[in-house]
């Protein structure tokens, strides 16, 4: 699906290993995820909308480029906050909004427990991010949130997605692109992602 983007890269791969990595420490855990999502960051905003300026440079004037959209950056709680640094680093001037949400171990279904959009002017381009989108039913509902807010234009980011989730909603949202450094072939009976990596949020915060 032309809505899909896999990013390939030595460096990815090599992240990524570390990443699924059993004994990998938290601390290189989290450095893995960071360099990661500005691999994905910076693909998902090539697109970006820009306005010429002029300015001074130390020798003439010229025209230059400079981001006009407004982005939003829209982290799933909790493990999606790892994601959102990476990223302000590239769009300082990003705004970020949280996204609760917690997975029901009986139904392995997501459950919203926090959302205030309404309270605030819709951005132009939405980057929602969580390490892993597994089933997508978070990425569902993050989705259909940001569009009754209003927004029109989104990207998923995800470190590592399941070939199942992904390939569904990219069919259900073919106005969305997603974006991902690894797609796992199935979902295991707890629908976790095999190979995967584990629980990102455990890895991440160091509570297993």
């Amino acid at each position: 699906m032309s809505n899909i983007h896999c990013i390939q890269h030595p460096i990815c791969e090599h992240q990524l290993s570390q990443l699924r990595r059993e004994e990998t420490l938290p601390s290189a855990f989290r450095a893995a995820a960071r360099q990661l999502t500005q691999f994905i960051a910076i693909e998902a905003t090539r697109h970006l909308q820009t306005r010429q300026v002029e300015i001074e440079t130390p020798v003439s004037s010229t025209t230059a480029d400079e981001i006009s959209d407004r982005v939003g950056i829209f982290p799933i709680l909790r493990a999606g906050l790892s994601m959102t640094d990476p990223i302000l680093e590239l769009l300082p001037a990003a705004a970020v909004f949280h996204l609760g949400m917690y997975r029901n171990e009986e139904t392995a279904m997501p459950v919203e427990y926090y959302n205030k959009l309404s309270d605030a002017k819709p951005v132009d381009f939405a980057l929602i991010v969580d390490p892993m989108l597994a089933t997508g039913g978070s990425a569902v509902l993050a989705i259909e949130a940001i569009k009754a807010w209003g927004v029109r234009r989104i990207a998923t980011l995800s470190l590592i997605a399941s070939e199942e989730g992904i390939s569904r909603l990219a069919a259900s949202y073919p106005d969305i692109h997603f974006y991902t450094c690894a797609i796992d072939p199935i979902l295991n009976s707890q629908n976790y992602i095999v190979p995967g990596l584990g629980e990102a949020g455990d890895r991440i915060f160091n509570t297993l």
